[in-house]
């Protein structure tokens, strides 16, 4: 715990002065009994309980008094608070390998489960959008709060052909900037097949020059963050690599989701059997690259679980935040009790 004000904690020297003003006071009374026999022998009849509560209200003053000092010097603290997202993206992998029964009771319908379960945990206020990517990629549903149209964009995804993580990427920076610079067509259509840099899915000015804007520290963007969910190896469109750094660079966390084993499984499609990998290595560096984190996940139980860890880390988030007011609400409260029970007690204050 820090102090934005720490010089204010020299106050605190006060509170020996004034524990000393009250066992001079405590002295001063135990001097007076002893000229007053009766008050002597009156004392000793209270009995060790009642001589100790005594000092209880005093007490609770001296600690009411320390908590307002404290929150005089308004201390702060690294606490769990809601999180500052407000667009939550999910890009998730509907290439033909998502048919794999490896995860039950297929990769895709794990997939649309776990979505759902998640856009459900999420608070209202949150904006989700949702973003499908096989050879190329697409906009399923633009952000909203609307969780009925989200899930039917998650319940009419199709399988297609090809993986292109890195234009899966890209399409949902645009969908958290939609005046960033980037070719929809491009991305959506059949040049997206062919992209290999994010160059090439860029939009030109009609000066020429490239669209840019300067690059910020990874995961400093707090407003909002990718969930990418893929099984299987780039084999279209652009590096995902590149396009994570263009991710990093706009301080946009990108947190991936592999589903399925490393080894692979065969699957068939349209009478040809292909073994399908999951490539963990660029899932993983691409979450590094961003200050995000990867996820595996070899089931279905596993991918709620990962959704469920993402749900709460996206909602909740550890800030450094002022909490004086916490402070003076325990003194107010220590204060209000010692006089409250001095009243009851004694019929007086203190």
């Amino acid at each position: 715990m820090a102090f934005l004000w720490p010089s204010l904690l020299w106050s605190l020297l006060l509170l020996p002065l004034l524990a000393l003003l009250y066992w001079l006071g405590m002295r001063r009374r135990r001097s007076t009994a002893i000229q007053y026999p009766a008050l002597a022998l009156a004392r000793q009849a209270m009995g060790t309980g009642l001589r100790l509560r005594r000092h209880v209200p005093p007490l609770l003053l001296l600690l009411g008094i320390a908590a307002l000092l404290l929150a005089a010097a308004r201390p702060v603290a690294v606490v769990r608070l809601p999180a500052q997202q407000q667009t939550i993206v999910l890009a998730i992998d509907v290439s033909g390998s998502m048919r794999a029964n490896d995860v039950e009771p297929t990769r895709l319908a794990a997939a649309q489960n776990a979505a759902k379960a998640f856009i459900a945990a999420l608070p209202r206020s949150v904006r989700v959008a949702v973003v499908a990517f096989a050879g190329t990629a697409q906009i399923a549903q633009l952000p909203t709060v609307n969780h009925e149209d989200l899930n039917a964009a998650i319940d009419s995804f199709q399988l297609q052909r090809g993986t292109a993580t890195g234009n899966g990427i890209l399409m949902s920076l645009a969908a958290i900037f939609p005046g960033s610079g980037i070719d929809l067509v491009a991305l959506s259509g059949r040049d997206g097949l062919h992209a290999r840099s994010v160059e090439d899915v860029m939009l030109m000015e009609s000066t020429g020059q490239q669209v840019t804007r300067s690059a910020v520290p990874p995961g400093s963007f707090n407003t909002a963050a990718i969930v990418m969910l893929s099984d299987g190896q780039r084999n279209a469109g652009v590096d995902p690599l590149m396009a994570a750094q263009w991710a990093a660079d706009r301080g946009v966390r990108v947190y991936t989701v592999g589903v399925g084993t490393p080894e692979g499984t065969v699957i068939e499609f349209e009478g040809w059997s292909m073994r399908v990998k999951l490539d963990e290595e660029t899932l993983q560096t691409v979450a590094k690259m961003t200050n995000a984190q990867y996820f595996h996940a070899a089931t279905a139980q596993d991918l709620l679980k990962v959704y469920e860890t993402l749900q709460s880390r996206l909602s909740m988030e550890k800030r450094e935040t002022e909490i004086s007011a916490l402070f003076a609400l325990a003194g107010a409260a220590l204060v209000i009790l010692a006089a409250a029970l001095s009243m009851w007690w004694y019929g007086r204050l203190m």
